[in-house]
This record gives C-alpha cells, structure tokens and sequence, in this order.
C-alpha cells in the first residue's frame, strides 16, 4: 500500500498536466522577469498570470493539426487570455520552455528520490544497530570465510546509500539548470537579466552557456545515479535472497498472514519483493544507454534526445522511488535469525578459525609458508570429514578442527593447548564492531 501511494505521488510529476503546468510555470516566470526589465506593463502581466492557463484536451486537438506542441500549448494559453497575450512566450523558443519546464520536473522528482533514499538509511541504520554483534559467518566466493555480524553487513549498505546520497544530491545542482537564451542560445532577442531573473523565479540557475538546448551530458548524469543507485538496491537485494536459500535460511522477506507462496506448492515462501528488485533494477540500468547517447545532438540542436526522454525519465523515477519503497519494507519487515546465522557458523566444524591459527605460527618463529602448510593440511582433513558426514562436533563438544590441531605434533611444538583454544573466540572477530560502526554512522 506505502509503495503504491509513493508510486502516486511521483507520477504525479510526469502527467500531461504536470508537463504543461510546468511549461506554464517557466512562461510565467518569463512574463515576471519583461515585466522586471520593463517590457511588459503591470496590468498585462497581472493578468497573464492569474488569467494564463490550458486545457490538455484543446491542446490535443490543436497538436493534430499543427504537429507541434509546444505551439499547440501557446495557442491554448492564448485562448484564455485577451490582448495580454502578445506577450506570452516572447522572445522565448521551444526548448526554453520544455528544458527548463522538464529541470522543474527533475528537481521535484529527485527531491522525492533523496527523501526516500534517507528513509531506506535510517532502516538499514535501526537494523544494522539491532544487529551490531548477531555472529554469522562471512563468505567469499559463496564459500564460508571467517565470522562477521549481520550488523557490519548492513554498515557497509548503510555506508554505500550515503555516498549514492551525496551523488543524488550533487547530481540535483547539475540538473536544477533553466535557460531563456532563444532560439540558439545567443540571446539576441532577450537581455541576460531576463533568465537570471525568470530562473530565480523558479528556483533553479541560469545555465551558464547553450545552444537551444539544455546539454544532455546533464541528464545522462541523472541517468548513471539513478542506475547505481538502483544497482545498490539490487544488490542489497539479491544477497537477501541468498540468504533466504533454504540450505541457508538465514533471513526471510516478511510473510504474511494468509499469504500464498505457490500455486502448486503450498509450503513455498519465496523472496518475491527481491526477485522483482532485481529486474527493475535492470530496467533502471537499460534507460542510462539512451541518455548517454542523447548527450550527441546535430549542431546546436536535433529532436533525437526528446522521444527517448518522454519514456526513460518518467519510467526511471517512478522505478527507482518504487525500489526504494520496496526495498525499505523488506529491510524494516525483515526476519532475521540468528539461531540459523550461528548454526551455519559452525557448519564447518571451526574452519572458519584457520586464520587466527595462521597468524599465531609466524609469532613463534614459523616461516609462512610452513605455518600455511600445517593450517591447511588440518583444514582439508575436515573438509574430507564433513564429505563423509562425519558430525562437526565430536563427542567432547570440540570442534573437528580444534581436535585435528590438538592432534598435530608439528603445531604442538609451537602452540600450547591454551593458545590454540584461544583461537576459537568468537569475540576475536567482533573487538573492532563498536569502531566501526562510529565511522560509519557519524
């Protein structure tokens, strides 16, 4: 329901009306800034701006016959006005309108993004801290490494959102640019002042320089940041659907009362809210291709930027504020279990130690070479062992690899049974948790 609303409210920013509205929004402005420079009179002004409006159907209508809509636009607004209207879109070409019109639509958009972006933060952060000392074992290569927190795995999420946080934001300065320049850009039939003016109107910056248009490299950097942002998202994703593997079954998607998993099957819980992550992020992805190539345009302008733009910028905001949703619910419903996160930390009857016992050798004087050599040749004896379905655990509670070590004469003449046991400490590997976590969450 949450992520249908947010849906909502970001669409409500790509509609024909919300697409005219801005494009008046920006005429307006530039009505505001003759009349600040002197062009306009007072009452002409007045009454475009409280008189000036449109009806999407009469513009429509219009657009069939002209083939051009941002004239049929003008004609509609025209409609609605009296002698006043000599003064709409004066001095102004297509694209000031429609570029600056689509910079008010971004900016409006990316707001929502950035919003919703710290709200998945705050969700990562409130696990990550519920979290901070849950053991479980890390992997590499899907292969159990050494020891970790489940807390340390969200850190490093929490941490990757601030910096596509920072990304967002700076990619707002690029794109919150306007431009009443004319026809190609040379300003040869409006003063500087009015789009200095009409843009501190709006809320955005004059663009510096352009053509008739704004440049595109402007929009294929919103194009890459929400296609990283969105493969973050993914990625977050896929490793809950990892770990949601029944061999795993480590954390699960909320499921719900009465949900149903399978037609067929009816035991299924499925990690369906992260599969289906994973292939809008696909999508956001596939619409920074066009954007990057819209950035080559004939001259100081061709139409081949503008078909592509009506489809990927709506589609990548509305998807990418529809991941954010989605994935803030699975974080903040996520059931996590620590009792499975230890029980696979041990699956490997303590190999997931190998490391603490390498390091200690090189202290007593053993070269690494021959400290690897007897840590390892312990290690595959378990791995053999675990093949055979031998328990992990043997009948004194000692790990398989504890009791292998112990056994070792060679590791024997250099580390007493003290320090070996002392090498199978969970809390070895979670000491630095606390410092962590202050440089991350600062």
């Amino acid at each position: 329901m949450v992520e249908r609303y947010a849906r909502e409210e970001m669409t409500q920013h790509w509609t024909q009306e919300a697409r005219y509205q801005a494009w008046l929004d920006v005429e307006k402005a530039a009505v505001k800034a003759w009349n600040r420079i002197g062009l306009i009179p007072d009452e002409d002004c007045k009454k475009i701006v409280e008189n000036a409006g449109f009806s999407v159907a009469r513009i429509e209508e219009i657009e069939a016959v002209t083939k051009h809509d941002l004239i049929a636009f003008n004609t509609s607004v025209s409609e609605t006005l009296g002698e006043e209207s000599r003064w709409f879109h004066y001095g102004m070409t297509s694209s000031d309108a429609v570029d600056t019109g689509v910079a008010l639509q971004m900016k409006h958009s990316l707001e929502i993004i950035i919003a919703d972006t710290k709200m998945l933060m705050e969700s990562i952060k409130k696990r990550a801290i519920e979290h901070k000392l849950t053991l479980m074992v890390g992997r590499s290569h899907g292969i159990h490494g050494e020891p970790i927190t489940f807390g340390l795995t969200l850190a490093v999420w929490y941490d990757e959102m601030a910096r596509h946080l920072k990304n967002l934001e700076e990619t707002m300065d690029v794109i919150c640019v306007g431009q009443i320049s004319g026809a190609m850009g040379n300003f040869a039939h409006a003063p500087l002042e009015l789009e200095e003016y009409a843009m501190e109107e709006l809320g955005l910056k004059p663009a510096p320089a352009s053509n008739q248009v704004i440049q595109r490299d402007r929009y294929a950097r919103l194009a890459t940041t929400l296609a990283l942002l969105a493969s973050s998202i993914e990625k977050f994703a896929v490793q809950v659907r990892h770990l949601q593997r029944t061999e795993v079954y480590e954390c699960e998607e909320f499921f719900a009362k009465g949900q149903k998993g399978s037609s067929a099957m009816p035991h299924k819980r499925n990690p369906i809210l992260t599969e289906n992550i994973t292939g809008l992020a696909r999508m956001v992805r596939a619409y920074a291709m066009p954007a990057m190539e819209n950035v080559a345009l004939w001259h100081e302008r061709d139409i081949s930027h503008s078909s592509t733009e009506r489809f990927w910028l709506p589609d990548a905001f509305i998807t990418t504020n529809f991941m954010l949703h989605r994935m803030n619910n699975v974080i903040a419903n996520l059931t996590v279990m620590p009792e499975n996160m230890m029980k696979n930390l041990n699956l490997t009857g303590g190999l997931v130690f190998s490391q603490r016992v390498l390091l200690e050798l090189p202290l007593q004087g053993v070269s690494r070479e021959d400290a690897y050599r007897i840590v390892q040749r312990n290690a595959m004896k378990v791995w053999e062992e675990i093949q055979q379905g031998k328990p992990t655990i043997n009948e004194k509670g000692e790990s398989l690899y504890l009791n292998h070590l112990l056994n070792d004469s060679e590791l024997r003449e250099k580390l007493s049974e003290d320090k070996i046991r002392e090498c199978f400490n969970y809390d070895y590997y979670t000491k630095n948790v606390d410092n962590i976590f202050a440089r991350v969450f600062i």
